[in-house]
């Protein structure tokens, strides 16, 4: 068909941080986007302390393609601060205090692995508030990590759609979508392919939904400048503001913010930090993870696709499953079977 058939070649449905990556994704390569969104209550991109750690601490190992998808990613956000004229990525180090001597033991030997070495530091931390925590068994620190200003980069680019009529506010349910024979039609809008971006409110195969937890506190004279993870995390986000996260659990996953979370994340916190902490804000959100923990992408009619399933790496992930994304529908590449939404087909 050609380009003037339809008002706009592509439609998202949902602006969390799959929409507004591939959003974004799109419009580089001149395709003309329509975005429709409703904010809701519980997505985990409205809450997302935005961290990048390219290694599964708990075994000590890279995550899934991580220099890869680190290389993606910080080019990609970077260009859009360029575009945004604002500051959204900020590269971090993280000293992971080691709980046993056993995990001490373990990260030596990573030290020596050539697939783990190059997100690992030889020399331990010099930030001196790091120094200053309890650790007996010392720590490591793992380079390349990062953290996304996720709630400003959606809420300028909302702003930004919205402006240029780009970004309707208006809800999308399933019989909103009129299928055409050569595209669907949505609200009286028109394109040859929708999307899928609706994250936790989705019902894709293989979405597995995780309630996750966090803390923005404020712990004047700290003075921290490296992440920090010991069972915890600590984010620094400027001015003795910090994030702390985060739990998971996969049941009552829209219950909201739970004490047992709060007392949970207190308790790690005060177990490294002895100054006074103030709590500024108790938050819960819901991450579409997948079963097997890898992106969920691909088509699911002749006209409509999905992206989601991103879980608590989407920042890392969302550059290269957009671009992977749209190489297979408007470039007909073939999508790996790693995030190929057949894997669960029955």
């Amino acid at each position: 068909m050609s380009a003037t058939t339809h008002t706009h070649d592509v439609i998202i449905i949902g602006t969390g941080l799959a929409g507004t990556v591939l959003s974004e994704t799109l419009a580089l390569q001149g395709l003309r986007v329509l975005v429709f969104d409703v904010a809701q209550k519980g997505s985990a991109s409205n809450v997302a302390a935005g961290m990048v750690n390219p290694i599964v601490l708990r075994r000590t190992v890279p995550s899934w393609r991580a220099g890869e998808m680190l290389a993606i990613a910080g080019a990609f956000y970077r260009d859009l601060e360029m575009r945004y004229d604002t500051t959204l990525w900020y590269p971090f180090s993280m000293a992971a205090l080691f709980p046993t001597a056993q995990e001490a033991g373990i990260w030596q030997r990573r030290l020596k692995d050539p697939e783990v070495a190059p997100f690992l530091g030889e020399e331990p931390s010099k930030d001196p508030a790091v120094l200053a925590m309890p650790q007996p068994y010392a720590h490591g620190t793992v380079k390349r990590c990062a953290r996304l200003d996720v709630r400003k980069l959606i809420a300028m680019h909302r702003s930004r759609w919205l402006a240029s009529g780009l970004l309707i506010e208006q809800r999308v349910d399933e019989s909103d979508i009129h299928q055409l024979p050569d595209g669907v039609e949505v609200h009286g809008n028109t394109a040859p392919m929708l999307v899928h971006c609706k994250g936790p409110f989705s019902h894709s195969s293989g979405l597995v939904l995780v309630r996750g937890e966090g803390l923005t506190v404020r712990i004047p004279g700290l003075g921290l400048n490296t992440i920090v993870h010991r069972g915890v995390f600590i984010l620094p986000i400027g001015d003795d503001v910090y994030r702390i996260g985060a739990t998971f659990a996969w049941d009552k996953v829209w219950s909201g913010p739970t004490e047992e979370a709060r007392h949970y994340l207190m308790d790690g916190l005060q177990r490294l930090i002895t100054r006074p902490i103030e709590v500024l804000e108790h938050w819960a959100g819901v991450r579409p993870a997948s079963s097997d923990r890898r992106p969920i992408l691909g088509r699911t009619g002749p006209h409509e696709a999905i992206f989601n399933g991103l879980g608590s790496r989407g920042v890392l992930l969302a550059p290269w499953c957009a671009q992977h994304l749209a190489d297979h529908l408007f470039k007909g590449v073939a999508l790996d079977p790693e995030v190929d939404l057949e894997r669960f087909a029955e």
